[in-house]
C-alpha cells in the first residue's frame, strides 16, 4: 500500500479561460456557418440546437438536469457541428481567430525615439 504510482498528468489553461474558449467556439460556429464550403445539412445541426434550447418543450423536466440536459445538447452540437466541417476549412478559420487574438496583444507596443528640443 505504501507504493503509490504518481501520475504526471498536467492540464494545460488555454490563454483567456473558459470564458474566452466558449466565446471563440460561438465564433467559429458564426464563422462556419457563413462559409459557402460547408454542407448545408452541417448547417442544420447548430440551427436545430437553437431551436431546441428556446423551444419550451425539454427532454428532462428535472428542474437542475434540465439545464445540465441544455448546456450538455449545446456542447454536443457544437462539436458534431464542427466535426462534420472540412478539416481545412475548420483550420483556416481557427488561424484566423487565433491570429486575432494575438494581433491585439502586441499592438499596445509602439516603438520610437525622444529628442529633446530647446528653443
Amino acid at each position: 500500500m505504501t507504493d503509490k504510482k504518481t501520475s504526471n498528468i498536467t492540464v494545460v489553461q488555454q490563454e483567456g479561460g473558459v470564458v474566452r474558449n466558449i466565446l471563440n467556439q460561438l465564433k467559429l460556429i458564426f464563422r462556419l456557418m457563413g462559409d459557402r464550403r460547408v454542407s448545408f445539412l452541417a448547417k442544420l445541426i447548430p440551427l436545430g440546437t437553437l431551436v431546441y434550447l428556446v423551444s419550451p418543450v425539454d427532454a428532462i423536466s428535472i428542474p437542475v438536469i434540465g439545464v445540465v440536459d441544455d448546456a450538455a445538447l449545446l456542447w454536443l452540437g457544437s462539436y458534431i457541428f464542427t466535426e462534420l466541417c472540412p478539416p481545412e476549412v475548420v483550420a483556416e478559420h481557427m488561424k484566423a481567430l487565433s491570429s486575432n487574438l494575438t494581433s491585439g496583444a502586441d499592438s499596445d507596443v509602439v516603438d520610437g525615439e525622444a529628442t529633446d528640443v530647446k528653443e
